[in-house]
């Protein structure tokens, strides 16, 4: 079974300021949605339903990284 990476899974402690900021931040609202597109991404590479060199998936796991923790700055902020 592939791990769910969605925000609400990774910081479970968080879940009332991730639910607040959505409601109240534009830019969070549209780096949760990048967030969830790449994650979504290599779900379906990791799959098999979609085929992708090791080189993107590395990419598309740095880039899902450097979102979480941008992420998580503005959650621990908020």
């Amino acid at each position: 079974m592939i791990e769910s990476h969605d925000l609400f899974h990774e910081f479970p402690e968080h879940v009332d300021t991730i639910r607040k900021l959505v409601l109240a931040n534009d830019d969070f609202v549209k780096m949760m949605r990048d967030y969830d597109d790449v994650d979504h991404k290599i779900q379906r590479i990791e799959q098999r339903v979609e085929a992708a060199s090791l080189h993107y998936e590395e990419e598309l796991k740095r880039l899902r990284v450097s979102l979480k923790d941008k992420l998580y700055r503005i959650i621990v902020a908020a």
